[in-house]
């Protein structure tokens, strides 16, 4: 009898995860095109072709559900910074640069959503505001590590504030884009972000050598 279950317990966890799957989709469509507020459980159900009931059986509310779909976008994002550890320091940094305006345009919805919760402020903090702030911190802790990996004499006040430099920048090129639609090229200008940041970093490595 217990051999008998194994099948339909693992074919019910299949079940959970496709559905789970389905609504970060139709969460994910919405909230593109609404924002946070414009984003309700019934719009998502409605989408996803699911009842309320099982998006409540996944997330708690919107709020949670919301939050899920920025935790699932930034570990698609992230995936870029996984880079080889025989590359130069230019070459490392042109592939975080270029990998990230091509993780920004296949999946945006994690910065997307995140900044316009970030530039809010409520009496209570939504929790999908709350973990957006926590991958931006993973984020951070990553595009450090990059740059201190590239191992040409930064210290860890110049690796700290090209890190925040790099981040500011990459979202600011981001809002352009969202402004700016096909005019704007996001893979042109994160190249040439990617550039500064170099130009940058050895400007400091030379300052440091005086």
């Amino acid at each position: 009898m217990a051999t008998a279950d194994k099948p339909k317990r693992r074919a019910k966890r299949v079940d959970g995860e496709l559905s789970r799957t389905r609504i970060l989709d139709a969460a994910t469509e919405i909230a593109a095109e609404r924002g946070y507020e414009g984003t309700s459980i019934g719009a998502v159900s409605a989408k996803c072709g699911l009842p309320a009931s099982s998006i409540y059986w996944h997330f708690a509310d919107k709020d949670d559900l919301i939050a899920a779909v920025i935790e699932r976008s930034f570990n698609n994002w992230m995936a870029v910074w996984q880079l080889p550890e025989d590359l130069v320091a230019v070459d490392r940094l042109m592939d975080v640069a270029t990998g990230t305006a091509k993780a920004l345009m296949e999946s945006p919805d994690f910065l997307r959503l995140g900044l316009m919760l970030a530039l809010e402020r409520r009496p209570v903090e939504p929790r999908a505001r709350a973990m957006f702030v926590k991958v931006r911190e993973e984020a951070f802790d990553a595009m450090s590590r990059s740059l201190d990996r590239l191992g040409i004499g930064l210290t860890e006040g110049q690796v700290r504030e090209l890190a925040t430099y790099a981040i500011a920048g990459a979202d600011g090129l981001f809002i352009a884009k969202e402004i700016g639609g096909d005019a704007v090229d996001l893979l042109s200008l994160f190249t040439l972000h990617g550039q500064a940041l170099y130009a940058t970093a050895m400007r400091m490595v030379e300052e440091n050598a005086r």
